[in-house]
Formats: structure tokens, sequence, C-alpha cells
């Protein structure tokens, strides 16, 4: 039975791919799995979640789209049409993207200074060390995050570029931004990973991020590795964040299913390849091959290149295209994160597109001025002993996320069956080349993988 929806898809195959692409590929990818990869040991990582990814995040992501297509509805009342006992499940799936969305906007609003700066010609002042009030040297990336005004100006930009964009609607805004920005950010960013690989000292970074190093392997590290990768597929993937659900319910029926999911997932995982591929030999470049630099975590991006664009001809002009781009990549997830959000508060209140915009717009700011000011006025206050935003990292994504992601695998695997996603798949399609595959991992792989994920951080701390 076809889908009842008020709501107006995407009006080509390309731009339900590309939104959706542009939905996973987002600092997720440049920011965060660059960083994972050299802690995790590389070539080790990457191999781990290459694996993870076509199966995994395959299975995932499938199952996501296919129930937002099949119901036609948000999130709220995606889940409660598959099951009626489910609607727990669709409040869950609203709300994760309401916690995200604020300190993702903040991370935004970091992107957007460094964008400011290349542009202005002041690309150099952010790949130097500046000396603080204290006389401690720190970076200046370190140095603006402890500011309280420029973080919340920037911020406060970058939430009002999201709202611009859903007010425009489906195809005006989200699907006409994702055409023009995914392909030219992925022609970038290869131009940048091939220089990258030019530079005297690189390749030692290149084998430390493709090449295993299974000497000194444990158990421990291999768990630790395998939880790291999970848990890059969801902030990568879009997975669990009722994203893929609600995109899912603007897809025509007459779109390959399985073959738009798969070209999603490469285009997804090339880009987090690419990032890594510049950001991990870059350490090595300017760190004269210190596996301890690896260990500088989410400041690799913000940090290392600035001083990769240093060395490049027309490297402030270079690196103002790299940062407009990442701020635009990470655009076109974040407004998939408002618009998961924004469909929920129009399908739940019966209210116009704009007025819900209005009040997730509002909710974004008081929400994500906490991670703003954890890093600044309030950075003595924790929770958990973590900052604001970490803290809102962690419940999202190493808690709520891997329940919603067990609750659907049981919900399709166990409950509705996996007929469900089947039929959908083949509405239009001959055959579902992966079935076979699908059936096991979403009925005993995927929840396994769910339970390793939950478990890890108070393995971890044990």
């Amino acid at each position: 039975m076809e889908p009842k929806t008020s709501h107006k898809g995407f009006g080509s195959r390309l731009g339900f791919i590309l939104a959706a692409a542009g939905s996973a590929v987002g600092l997720g990818n440049i920011w965060r799995f660059p960083y994972l990869a050299a802690k995790y040991g590389g070539g080790f990582f990457l191999l781990i979640y290459l694996i993870l990814a076509v199966t995994f995040g395959f299975t995932l992501m499938l199952t996501e789209v296919a129930i937002g297509r099949r119901t036609g509805k948000s999130v709220l009342g995606a889940y409660q049409l598959v099951e009626k006992h489910c609607a727990p499940m669709g409040w869950a799936a609203a709300v994760i993207p309401a916690l995200i969305l604020p300190y993702y906007c903040a991370i935004g609003g970091w992107v957007l200074k460094y964008m400011t700066m290349f542009i202005t010609g002041q690309g150099a002042q952010t790949a130097e060390d500046v000396v603080t009030a204290s006389g401690e040297s720190s970076s200046f990336f370190g140095s603006f995050i402890s500011d309280l005004g420029g973080p919340t100006v920037f911020f406060i930009i970058y939430v009002v570029l999201n709202a611009a964009v859903i007010l425009l609607g489906v195809q005006k805004g989200i699907e006409k931004v994702s055409k023009i920005l995914m392909p030219v950010l992925a022609l970038l960013i290869i131009a940048i990973a091939i220089y990258t690989a030019t530079l005297d000292g690189a390749w030692e970074g290149i084998k430390y991020y493709l090449l295993p190093d299974f000497e000194g392997m444990t158990a421990e590290k291999v768990f630790k590795t395998i939880a790291g990768a999970c848990s890059q597929l969801f902030y990568s993937m879009s997975i669990a964040m009722g994203i893929l659900v609600t995109y899912g319910s603007y897809m025509k029926r007459d779109f390959s299913l399985e073959g738009s999911v798969r070209q999603i997932e490469v285009f997804d995982t090339a880009i987090a390849f690419l990032a890594g591929l510049i950001i991990v030999p870059a350490v090595f470049v300017f760190s004269g091959g210190d596996k301890e630099a690896l260990n500088r975590g989410p400041g690799l991006m913000f940090i290392t290149l600035p001083q990769v664009f240093e060395t490049m001809p027309a490297g402030s002009l270079i690196g103002a295209a790299f940062f407009i781009l990442v701020a635009l990549a990470a655009l076109t997830s974040s407004i998939s994160l408002m618009e998961t959000v924004v469909a929920a508060v129009m399908e739940k209140f019966r209210l116009s597109r704009v007025k819900s915009c209005i009040i997730v717009f509002g909710i974004t700011i008081v929400l994500g001025m906490l991670s703003v000011l954890g890093y600044s006025a309030w950075s003595g206050v924790t929770v958990f002993g973590m900052q604001f935003l970490d803290f809102f990292d962690f419940i999202t994504n190493s808690l709520m996320m891997p329940v919603l992601a067990l609750a659907t695998c049981i919900l399709i695997g166990w409950v509705v069956g996996t007929k469900y996603v089947e039929e959908e798949v083949l509405h239009g399609e001959k055959k579902f080349g992966a079935k076979w595959m699908y059936r096991v991992m979403i009925r005993f792989v995927c929840p396994v993988f769910m339970i390793i994920i939950l478990i890890t951080p108070f393995i971890t701390d044990i």
C-alpha cells in the first residue's frame, strides 16, 4: 500500500542519494573519523571499519530508509505504524537529533571561524601557537573555543544558516544544496589528499593509516577498536538519529532502495577514508614521525590542517576553499538533523514548516549555548566529569543511539519480521541481492554489536 504523506519528497533519485549522503558526510567523516583512526591504530581500525560498513552499516541504514519510505511518516509516526506499541521508539528517534543538533552546531561554528580566518587572509594565525593570558602556550583553536564572544557569534550564524535551508523545504532547500555541495567537496578533498601524499615524511603516515599492524594486538585492543568503529558508524552514517527514516519518507517508491543505500554508503565511506588520508599523514609530517602527536584527538583537523595549508602554494586560498566546504558539508549534516526534528514537530502539533522551524531554532540556541559556555564561561561546570558538549555526545552516541538501534533490530528481526523491509526493497525491483546477509545481520549480528557499544564505556572505566 502506498504511504499517505502530506510532505513533498525528493524530486530525483540523485537528489535523494546526495541529500542522504550529505547527511552522512560531514564532521563525522572529516573531523571525527581521522582522529579515531589515529587513536585505534590506523590500518587496523580502517580494516574493521570497512568490514562493518558494508555489513553492519548497510543493514541498519537500509532498515531505517525502508521504514521511512513504507510509512511515509516522520519518526514519531513511523515506528508506531510499524508496530502500535513502538511509539516510544519514535519519541527516542526525535529526541536524539534534538540533542545532537545544538552541540553539532557549536562545532559547526568553530568551522565557520576557521573559514572566515582563511578568507580574510589570516589563515597563518590558525597554524601558530599563541600565548594565553596565564602565560601558557596553546593552539589558536584552544584559545578560540575558550573565548565566549567568538564561538557564540559563529554558533548563532551557523544555526541561522541551517534554519534558512530548512525553511526552503525539501526540494528547493535540502536537495538543491546537496546537489551542488557534495560533488565539489569530493573533488576538493581528493586534490588535497593527493597533495598531502607528496609532502616529505607523509609516506610513514600513509603506511600507518593503510597497513594493519597486528603486532602487540590484544583482545582488549581488538574489542576497543570494534567498539570505536561501531560508534563511528552511527555518527558517520546518520544511523539511529531519525534522519534516514525522515529522508526515507521523502523517497519515491520507484527509486531503487538497495542500490541507493549502497551508493550512499560508498560515498560516505570514501570521504571518511580520504579525510584520514589527509590528516593522519599530515600529523607525521609536522611531528617528525612522532606517533604521540596522534593523541591530539578532535584537534587534529583544527590544528594540523592549517599547518598543511601553510606549506602549499596558494595555501591560504586552498585553506579557505577547504574550510568553506567543510562548513558546507557540516551544514548538509546539521540540516538533516534539524529537518528530522522539524518534521516531527510539524506532524505532532500540525504546525506549518515556518512555525515548527522557529520552535526548533529556539531550542537549538538554548541547548547549544550550554556547549559553547562549557568551553568558556562555564568551563568549571561539568556533568559527570564531562563538559556539556562531551556529555551530549556521550549520552546520544554511546547510549541512546545504540539502544534505539538495538530496539529497531529486535522490532524488524523478531517482532514484525524481516519481510517488512524485504517487501519494501522489492517494490519495483526484481530481487534483493543482499537478502540473506540482511536477515542474519538484523537478527543476530547487529544486536551483538549494539550490546558491545553499550557496555564498552563501562568496561573501559573498570
